[in-house]
């Protein structure tokens, strides 16, 4: 039987006004976004509309047009979500459309979706692609854009060679010296003395694929792909009236799925690098040197190898940023559309989808992740549900841009088996850790033929959990309203160890690298302790100190943290902690002194307190619990969650179990002055805790959390 229970679901805790400290709202620069800022409202706004809290609220599914579509079947599916009270829902063409994309046909249906969502009060998002990943624009790029085609360089050691093939870029000897015009010049190798290689960099496009209908991918580290995408996919839709003039209102924005920098993950080209014929000078004009000649460094830990590889991947980010992301935030931003969707966050600390997927959320008015199937793993960097560092990644980014929404794709390959206790379960868990949009994967117009399988379960007709399905709708769209007022404050700022990971990609380390880091996170968030994630590319362009406070834009922190196995920091990131430590704030090592700047050896003087991560977990405690409220569980429970967010004159507490099948036991510290429980399930009201006593100006009360409760 599924359960919500009626106990502390959300609380508003109200007493004197508890709006930001002097000094923390003097650290606040204006403005706040246009799209989906913070709103710092009250307990008496937040009550009015907890209840029913509108369309913008409500969850949504990508809503798979799979076939060759009717409007029948346009707005029978729509009624059919609605009558669920599912009020959004994104456009996804998936394998077995029929319908021509971006045809007028397309368009007829989309008008038609616009206006029976206009009679059941539904959004209906844009999803930028015909299938996934973006950028190829179901075919459209590649065919208007030949020299779109992703490229990447793939490496091999050779004796000698009878032929060197147009495919053959550079050649390097066997001391690893550029002999690459010689070669080219004599068209051959000669085998070298004492059994030394040639190492040989190949080029390596992006192959035909059925998936891409016959072509390929496309590269978007180039800004003019960028551009011809957008120009075919976003402005297509700019130029049909009936949905233009529903920007930013019935049409609140625009899904991006997976892209990256060119087409490794499914293209075929595993192993390789990023690559293309603008690469080598463009890196010289940035770095003041030869990438080419030091094309070896990327391969073997030979020469200066940390520094080589450490510049290779800031400069595949900050190109990648700027041809891709930052256009794609300002066409969105013109147009009033709100750009979601996710990268590859379950990469890391990997880097063939994108070197820092986190800086990249910066620049999205939206941003989201992706938590498919239904496994709990919080033990693997590359886990799903139960990865922590993914959801936080998300919050923090969210917390430091002054954005009040976030979103998860979440439930894709759930299985037909999948029930909605998992659904609830899943969803609390992400929102507890910062996610306030639930857009399920997925909901299927048909499932006929191979349809039925494509990464089930599907929000529709076809699922037997269908008609109990407004329950979930219910419960998510009031914890998505409660979860997106006022801002969460956290004050302990942890940097994430990616530049280091950019030292070590298909080394050993690199694991231990991930495995330390999740580990240290999962320390923090079992332990109850309210803080960020920083990215040192989200510092280099947002960061800045205020007196004992590190500032990420719109975040102020008084306790940063460095993690066990952080070897290298950027240099603004240096500079900026530098600043921090003599102007009297807190920086804690929890492990080694970072011996690295830029991928160089080098002292970075932070002057910080080293301790042990065990040490840093009790610091950041103590840190937590000097506020006005925290809450307690037991030392082995690994199953509460919590999230924590300043109204104007009070505060929103959310628990939850992640557990199915322990009833966890949480006490909570509050403020004085009234309580207020807030029941997800049906929307009342009570004017009161249970079970609470008194101790001097502090309320203490204890709850029974029961399985996925």
């Amino acid at each position: 039987m599924l359960m919500f229970p009626k106990l502390l679901a959300l609380a508003a805790l109200t007493a004197a006004p508890l709006l930001p400290t002097a000094a923390y709202a003097a650290t606040i620069p204006p403005p706040l976004p246009a799209l989906n800022p913070v709103r710092d409202i009250s307990v008496a706004e937040f009550t009015k509309n907890f209840a029913n809290p509108g369309r913008d609220f409500s969850t949504g599914p990508l809503w798979v047009w799979n076939d060759r579509l009717t409007e029948e079947q346009i707005r029978t599916t729509l009624r059919d979500l609605a009558a669920q009270n599912v009020k959004q829902a994104w456009v996804h063409p998936r394998p077995g459309l029929m319908t021509p994309y971006l045809s007028p046909e397309w368009f007829a249906l989309w008008k038609a979706a616009l206006d029976e969502a206009q009679k059941l009060d539904m959004n209906i998002w844009i999803y930028d692609e015909n299938s996934y990943p973006s950028g190829f624009a179901g075919v459209f790029v590649p065919e208007a854009m030949p020299e779109s085609r992703g490229m990447s360089l793939v490496f091999s050691q050779v004796a000698s060679a009878a032929h060197l093939g147009s495919d053959v870029w550079y050649v390097f000897d066997g001391d690893n010296k550029n002999i690459t015009a010689a070669a080219k010049k004599a068209g051959k190798l000669a085998p070298l003395p004492n059994g030394k290689n040639y190492l040989l960099a190949r080029s390596r496009y992006a192959g035909p694929s059925g998936w891409y209908a016959g072509k390929w991918h496309v590269d978007l580290l180039k800004k003019s792909v960028t551009e011809k995408f957008l120009d075919i996919t976003l402005d297509a839709y700019n130029k049909v009236p009936e949905i233009q003039r529903e920007f930013g209102k019935r049409v609140p924005g625009i899904f991006t799925d997976e892209p990256h920098p060119m087409g490794i993950r499914f293209g075929g080209l595993a192993s390789s690098f990023h690559w293309n014929d603008e690469f080598a000078a463009e890196f010289e004009k940035r770095f003041g040197y030869s990438l080419v000649d030091n094309i070896p460094s990327l391969v073997h830990t030979i020469g200066d190898w940390k520094r080589i590889r450490h510049n290779y991947h800031q400069f595949v980010l900050d190109i990648f940023i700027d041809n891709f992301v930052k256009p794609y935030s300002e066409r969105a931003e013109k147009y009033k559309l709100q750009l979601t969707g996710h990268y590859w966050e379950h990469g890391w600390p990997g880097t063939s989808n994108g070197p820092d997927n986190m800086a990249m959320y910066a620049w999205m008015q939206r941003p989201a992740i992706d938590l498919l199937m239904n496994t709990y793993n919080d033990n693997s960097p590359g886990a799903q549900f139960g990865n922590v560092r993914i959801v936080k990644e998300l919050a923090s980014v969210a917390n430091q841009m002054g954005r009040s929404r976030t979103l998860s794709e979440n439930y894709g390959a759930g299985g037909w088996d999948l029930r909605i206790e998992d659904m609830k379960r899943l969803g609390d868990w992400a929102y507890a850790l910062g996610v306030n949009t639930n857009n399920e994967h997925l909901s299927y117009v048909t499932i006929r033929g191979a349809r039925k399988r494509d990464h089930p379960q599907s929000l529709s007709y076809h699922s037997s959990l269908f008609e109990g399905y407004h329950k979930n709708a219910n419960h998510f769209t009031r914890l998505s309203y409660a979860l997106s007022q006022g801002r969460q404050i956290n004050k302990i700022l942890v940097i994430e160890p990616t530049s280091t990971a950019w030292l070590y990609q298909g080394q050993k380390k690199l694991g231990t690298i991930g495995r330390t880091f999740t580990d240290f996170v999962n320390s923090f968030e079992h332990a109850q302790v309210e803080y960020d994630l920083g990215s040192e590319r989200i510092f280099r362009e947002y960061g800045r100190i205020d007196g004992k406070q590190f500032i990420v834009n719109h975040a102020s922190y008084d306790l940063v943290v460095i993690p066990p196995n952080c070897e290298n920091l950027n240099k603004p990131t240096v500079e900026l902690l530098q600043q921090y430590v003599k102007n009297g704030g807190r920086l804690l090592v929890a492990g080694e002194v970072p011996s690295h700047i830029d991928g160089a050896s080098g002292d970075a003087a932070l002057n910080a307190e080293v301790v042990t991560p065990e040490e840093a977990v009790k610091i950041a405690v103590k840190r937590t619990k000097a506020t006005d409220l925290y809450i307690e569980v037991a030392a082995k429970t690994r199953n509460i969650f919590h999230h924590r967010r300043k109204l104007a004159d009070g505060e929103v507490l959310f628990i939850c179990n992640a557990s199915q099948k322990e009833t966890e036991n949480v006490t909570v510290y509050l403020p004085s002055g009234k309580h207020i429980s807030y029941i997800l399930e049906n929307g009342e009201i009570l004017e009161s805790y249970h079970n609470e006593v008194s101790t001097g100006s502090r309320g203490v009360t204890g709850f029974k959390i029961p399985p996925s409760g």
